[in-house]
């Protein structure tokens, strides 16, 4: 109330003096309610209460809550990015983001609803197509121009290969290029595909960069991709609830909104 005790003190003597009656026995150490003031405490402590919880109803609407678990890459690079827009069209849901670990089906998915890579079939979910990505090599310029250009596919054994979490991607992409028995020399596997990217960026090597992902990079000349063989994958991102969830008005909202980002993204 930013007024001191003295103040308050005196306010309630003014009180007493305006009503003619005692509120508060002052002691030594303590002030006691008197009957008269304990009763009135009693009477404004409901209309206080009244007046909160009228307040609550009317004015401060209690959000919506709805769980969403991704990847690292996939929030980072394409969910992140687009939350402004999802807060200025639902105000009134509260969308709390959890790491995203790899869903086999319904017994380990923890949240209301969930982004998972693969082919559509979880046992025991809903499974809704959300995002196709693509393959396709970058690097960064300066490690092109540093290595002497990377212009077909038999020049990738003069730079280091990043892998991201194993080499199939890069094994089906030499396929699909004419060149499966290609001898790499210098190979640097990494789990994390977010720093698989960095490592990209700051040149460390050639990467199968994941699109619509990392466009932002190749449109601000981050990174390059001299070499326009893509790779599509069998696997895809994939919306996933438990049965009937989608029924609850807010995880509907959710997943309606995830899918027209997704139907809006644009994939060179």
């Amino acid at each position: 109330m930013s007024v001191t005790p003295a103040t308050v003190s005196n306010q309630i003597r003014q009180l007493e003096r305006d009503w003619d009656c005692l509120l508060f026995v002052r002691k030594t150490r303590q002030v006691v309610l008197t009957d008269v003031g304990l009763s009135l405490a009693q009477t404004v402590s409901r209309a206080f209460g009244d007046i909160r919880t009228e307040i609550e109803a009317q004015v401060t609407q209690a959000k919506k809550t709805v769980t969403l678990a991704v990847g690292p890459i996939f929030a980072s690079r394409w969910l992140i990015p687009r939350l402004n827009r999802f807060r200025r069209q639902q105000p009134s849901i509260e969308l709390v983001l959890h790491h995203g670990p790899r869903i086999t089906g319904a017994e380990n998915m923890d949240t209301d609803v969930a982004v998972d890579w693969g082919k559509g079939d979880w046992s025991g979910l809903e499974s809704t197509h959300l995002l196709n990505i693509r393959y396709i090599p970058v690097l960064s310029p300066a490690l092109a121009i540093e290595k002497g250009g990377l212009e077909k596919p038999a020049d990738l054994v003069r730079f280091t290969i990043l892998h991201q979490f194993d080499r199939s991607e890069w094994d089906a992409w030499l396929q699909l290029a004419g060149a499966p028995k290609l001898d790499l020399v210098d190979e640097t596997v990494i789990v994390d595909s977010n720093v698989v990217v960095q490592a990209a960026i700051d040149g460390q090597g050639v990467a199968l960069g994941i699109f619509p992902f990392i466009q932002t990079e190749v449109d601000n000349g981050r990174l390059i991709r001299p070499l326009d063989i893509t790779l599509e994958p069998t696997r895809s991102y994939h919306l996933l609830t438990r049965a009937g969830v989608r029924n609850i008005a807010e995880v509907e909202a959710v997943c309606n909104w995830l899918e027209n980002e997704a139907n809006s993204t644009r994939v060179n």
